[in-house]
């Protein structure tokens, strides 16, 4: 009996000894003793996405001003997601704060992965902080040390991409370092050539059908009309979620969050035109549609000062739009379509044309191996890049597409002809 009781005791401390000896006799991989050799990097295993075999979050030491390397330094994030050190690397350098996610080139290459935050966002914030180090070149040498540090690992060819101010960033970089990597396939990323570009104005008036316009314009004037009704549910919703507007003021954010509709719905077209309520329409609905698809949750002081970075970058050098109030001037009391409210409190920027100047050139002129997304109702799109055939870079405008365009959106033509690119240029073979 005393046998028979102690043999599942036995045979669980048996098992139990051979899964902690398999445990002791797992060796790193190379990947991850690589990484650990690298003094510059603070390194953490994280879980993948299947078509990986390992993922790492990881944090770089960069100097916080790359013309002064021996200076102050901050740590950047970046995730690197690992299929084989033969295979292509995709590096998706984001605008903004990242999370670790899988591109869209990624699986249509099944390849290794980096995912870039850009500085002074998210967790790669300078400290000591000094808003004159957030530019274009600094962010691009960024890109550039991590590029050739983990070269030195991967021997692919290497594909950036980046998508809406991350599209933007691909182009930066690629002006500045344009041997960096093999082929760029930038998304909806503007080329922006003043604080207020007009060609956004121009955009909206001349979008989709006369009809759709003429629809998301009234929507826009029934906002402002039905004021009454409507401004006490703009209240009552920021008292709900928690919202306040001291840096706009209510009575403004309320009027920009209509001014921004316009701007939103064909940016992101969600449904149509068919969908924009009408003066028959319920105030529920009215005032649900403005919310889902309009500006009520962008002009709100989180969200400015979340975005501070971002605007920074707008009033410097990466430029922004503002609002073409004539259809409109018989409603607003407050908006006057412009937005130095957005700068962060402090500063007193200048916007500088000559580095937008210098790189619309360089696109036209020198940039090759590039794809470059667009979405045809995209207001972004207005403010995209211009090619003269000059290079063999390629656009692609993805027929009524939005600022969510994406390469498998395309008709398939159409994505036979990037495929065709994308091979050409990396050497590899796709698979449908």
């Amino acid at each position: 009996m005393k046998f028979k009781i102690l043999l599942p005791f036995l045979l669980l401390f048996v098992l139990s000894q051979t899964i902690f000896s398999q445990i002791d006799s797992v060796k790193p991989s190379e990947l991850y003793t690589w990484l650990k050799s690298i003094p510059e990097l603070d390194v953490r295993q994280i879980k993948s996405d299947t078509i990986f075999s390992e993922a790492y979050e990881i944090m770089i030491t960069q100097p916080i001003d790359h013309n002064n390397p021996d200076g102050p330094k901050f740590k950047e994030q970046f995730f690197l997601s690992h299929v084989d050190k033969n295979k292509p690397m995709v590096i998706e350098l984001d605008g903004y704060a990242v999370n670790n996610r899988t591109s869209e080139l990624t699986r249509i290459l099944g390849c290794n992965q980096i995912m870039v935050e850009h500085r002074y966002f998210g967790e790669s914030v300078p400290e000591p902080f000094d808003w004159k180090y957030l530019d274009f070149r600094q962010a691009a040498a960024d890109h550039h040390k991590i590029i050739q540090l983990l070269k030195q690992f991967y021997k692919g060819k290497w594909v950036s991409t980046g998508i809406s101010k991350g599209g933007s960033t691909v182009i930066f970089h690629r002006r500045f370092y344009p041997d960096d990597v093999d082929v760029s396939v930038p998304y909806v990323g503007p080329i922006n050539r003043s604080i207020e570009d007009q060609r956004v104005y121009e955009f909206i008036k001349d979008v989709s059908t006369q009809e759709c316009r003429d629809k998301v314009r009234d929507f826009q004037i029934l906002c402002l009309n039905k004021r009454n009704e409507l401004y006490p549910m703009f209240l009552k919703n920021a008292e709900d979620k928690g919202l306040t507007y001291n840096i706009v003021g209510n009575e403004k954010a309320y009027e920009y969050s209509i001014l921004e509709y316009s701007f939103a719905f064909w940016q992101w077209n969600n449904g149509g035109c068919t969908m924009i309520p009408d003066d028959s329409s319920s105030i529920e609905k009215i005032w649900e549609h403005l919310l889902a698809n309009g500006g009520v949750t962008y002009f709100d002081d989180k969200s400015i000062e979340d975005n501070y970075p971002f605007f920074y970058q707008c009033y410097t050098n990466y430029g922004y739009y503002g609002y073409d109030i004539d259809p409109f001037k018989d409603y607003l009391h407050y908006a006057d379509g412009h937005t130095p409210f957005f700068i962060p409190p402090g500063v007193n920027p200048t916007f500088d044309p000559e580095p937008m100047k210098d790189i619309s050139n360089w696109v036209q002129n020198d940039a090759k191996n590039f794809i470059f997304i667009y979405g045809e109702v995209d207001p972004w799109s207005a403010t995209g890049v211009c090619l003269n055939g000059k290079t063999n870079s390629i656009k692609m405008v993805l027929p009524g597409g939005s600022h969510r365009s994406r390469i498998k959106g395309f008709p398939q033509k159409s994505k036979d002809l990037i495929y065709s690119k994308l091979e050409e240029w990396l050497g590899v073979k796709i698979k449908p």
